[in-house]
């Protein structure tokens, strides 16, 4: 069970809020009947969130948060109390009663570390208690400290100094979204923006239409592209942070936002691309979204989910064409098939899932 598959449960969780009770296939379990056996082999699995597959258990990190994240969804598809509770009780092992975080590392400046501020800032729309507002608005109050390239994008990370990485998009704005609207700042949006814009502007490869996984705007990394900045590769993963990013973000952006348009374009841009490379046997997404078959690529669960869900999600809102809706199914049915085990104890679990991916 690799570590990083956090990011490909936490999608397959999500769909529920996006379809709902729809049976897929001759003999296929029902969504919401398999994200609830999902949900509950990760509780007994995952005691208070502390995913024992990760390197540092139990610390605080998005891979946890993107689990959560996860739970979230279905515990508004379900209003099962044991789901939120789930999601509380994994907060609270890290938030004082004087809202102080255990183990947040603000030095760092890292984006990573702010997308665990949903389910802190979730508990607090529930609860109305101070430690979690505290809490919340420690985390938002990094990102005015975080350091920026000179065209105004967060670096990723204190030791990356001028990259934007797609991951960055996931990591960071869902979670400003959710506190701009919870606390009434309409006028973060636009730089909740700005941020998308920049990726997709400097990210995106014209001829495929994929956004590369980095962007060094000062062009001094080794991996940097001389002209453009640019990574090598589209790691499929990274193209599916950004892709989730945006319809989540949209769940919380005004409708009057003027940017707002153009957030929904570059969500159709990207998923033309995506729904473009999608393998035609399988339903399935390559690690190297354009790489195909190549020898050492795979298909790959983390992304195949994220995938899937921003697809779905995007078509359900009316952002996307709804014949994307059969890309979404037949992506869902190829997950399901490869990827999504029962254990000899009856435990569900998601293989298939890459522990991570160099620039």
């Amino acid at each position: 069970m690799m570590l990083f598959r956090t990011a490909a449960l936490g999608c397959l969780l999500s769909v529920p809020a996006i379809w709902g009770t729809a049976a897929w296939g001759e003999g296929a379990l029902k969504i919401d009947d398999a994200s609830a056996k999902m949900a509950a082999s990760i509780m007994r699995q995952w005691p208070r969130g502390v995913v024992a597959t990760e390197n540092h258990p139990g610390e605080w990190g998005y891979e946890e948060g993107v689990l959560l994240d996860g739970m979230a969804a279905q515990w508004h598809a379900t209003a099962i109390g044991d789901d939120f509770r789930y999601i509380k009780d994994s907060v609270d092992k890290y938030v004082d009663n004087d809202g102080t975080i255990k183990g947040y590392k603000a030095d760092a400046h890292s984006l990573d570390d702010i997308e665990l501020g949903r389910a802190v800032l979730l508990v607090y729309r529930v609860t109305q208690q101070p430690k979690y507002y505290k809490a919340a608005k420690f985390i938002h109050d990094q990102l005015a400290a975080q350091p920026r390239t000179p065209s105004g994008g967060y670096w990723h990370k204190q030791i990356y100094p001028n990259q934007m990485w797609l991951d960055g998009a996931y990591m960071a704005e869902p979670f400003r979204a959710a506190y701009a609207v919870t606390f009434q700042n309409p006028a973060e949006f636009d730089d909740i923006a700005k941020q998308f814009l920049l990726m997709f502007d400097h990210m995106r490869d014209p001829k495929t239409g994929l956004l590369h996984h980095a962007w060094d705007e000062s062009k001094q990394m080794k991996w940097a592209d001389p002209q453009t900045g640019l990574s090598p590769e589209a790691w499929s993963r990274a193209l599916g942070w950004y892709a989730v990013a945006l319809v989540d973000v949209l769940d919380w952006f005004p409708e009057d936002h003027p940017q707002r348009p153009a957030l929904i374009k570059a969500l159709n841009q990207t998923a033309a691309a995506i729904v473009a490379y999608q393998d035609k046997e399988t339903g399935l997404w390559w690690q190297v979204t354009d790489k195909g078959s190549r020898k050492g690529n795979f298909t790959e669960a983390s992304a195949s989910s994220m995938f899937v869900y921003s697809i779905a999600k995007g078509v359900r809102m009316g952002y996307l064409p709804q014949t994307y809706e059969a890309n979404a199914r037949r992506g869902w049915e190829g997950i399901q098939k490869a990827f999504v085990k029962t254990g000899p104890d009856g435990e569900m679990q998601l293989d298939g899932t890459v522990k991570v991916g160099g620039l």
